[in-house]
């Protein structure tokens, strides 16, 4: 690959119309590329492009969106429930599929077979590894982690991870993609939870743990954290909006990659949580009633 030029990005694939996958379509609509949103149902790819609809209609009622861009955006987006349609021909491939590294090698290996030499898959994980995933990938070293940020379309952070085989020119291409979408990027090498889920996570299992011994409520926890340090949002409010299965089973996966990684052990607490359906924002519970 030589082409490092960010504009040679015209066409974007969306795999997983989800709380990610969404918000990765939109703003990549609204960078100019087309886009195609695709998942296993069609009822999922209407849910997501409703929600896209829902957060340009709420741009352009804070004056943050124009009216031409929202209908510009939308007329960039397309949904399918064909994963070959929707990759065919595609300059870039990022998956948001579950943190399943079977489910990731197995998209990949389905989209490899359709896509030219010349795509780019990247990858929304945020702690399986991109050389994991990209092992079983003919021409690994166009495989590179993009991990951002939910909400997507407001969060500026976008997390490259480069996979043993990512090449240069690829992460460079990427860093290049970034400012095009509006994102702040930092580069990091492929280790177990990369650096910002790592290092949230331990925050966040601390605050669980601090609930689960009576220490503080949610609330106060949650405070404590965004008045006297300055974070944007609480420990535990933050874990219910990326889910706690979702961080249970990083959690999981650290404690077991990482020298040392007894501090990433879940608390009895989440798995509990996870057990009864409190998954947080998306099921309506967790920490906080979302209701």
């Amino acid at each position: 690959m030589s082409d490092t030029n960010a504009d040679s990005i015209s066409i974007v694939a969306v795999i997983g119309a989800g709380t990610m996958g969404h918000g990765i379509a939109q703003i990549c609509a609204m960078a100019g590329c087309t886009t195609r949103l695709t998942d296993v149902g069609q009822d999922q790819i209407d849910a997501g492009l409703t929600r896209i609809a829902a957060n340009l209609d709420k741009g352009v009622a804070r004056a943050k969106v124009s009216e031409d861009q929202r209908r510009e955006t939308l007329a960039r987006l397309s949904g399918t429930t064909s994963l070959e349609d929707a990759v065919r021909e595609a300059d870039l491939v990022i998956e948001a599929a579950p943190e399943k590294l079977e489910i990731k090698r197995d998209i990949f290996s389905r989209v490899a077979a359709v896509v030219g030499e010349q795509a780019v898959l990247g990858t929304n994980t945020s702690s399986l590894s991109i050389t994991d995933i990209a092992e079983p990938i003919p021409n690994p070293s166009r495989v590179i982690g993009l991990h951002f940020f939910n909400p997507v379309h407001i969060m500026k952070l976008l997390e490259i991870v480069i996979g043993g085989e990512t090449s240069a020119e690829v992460t460079a291409k990427m860093r290049a993609f970034a400012d095009r979408i509006g994102k702040q990027p930092i580069v990091v090498k492929d280790a177990p939870g990369f650096a910002t889920s790592r290092l949230g996570l331990v925050i966040g299992l601390e605050a669980i743990r601090m609930v689960e011994q009576g220490v503080a409520s949610a609330e106060d926890i949650d405070k404590a954290m965004t008045l006297g340090y300055g974070f944007p949002m609480g420990p535990l409010e933050l874990t219910d909006l990326v889910g706690l299965d979702v961080r249970l089973s990083i959690a999981e996966y650290l404690a077991d990659k990482l020298d040392g990684g007894e501090h990433f052990r879940p608390p009895q607490l989440l798995r509990d949580m996870v057990a009864e359906g409190k998954l947080g924002k998306k099921s309506g519970r967790g920490f906080y009633d979302w209701d």
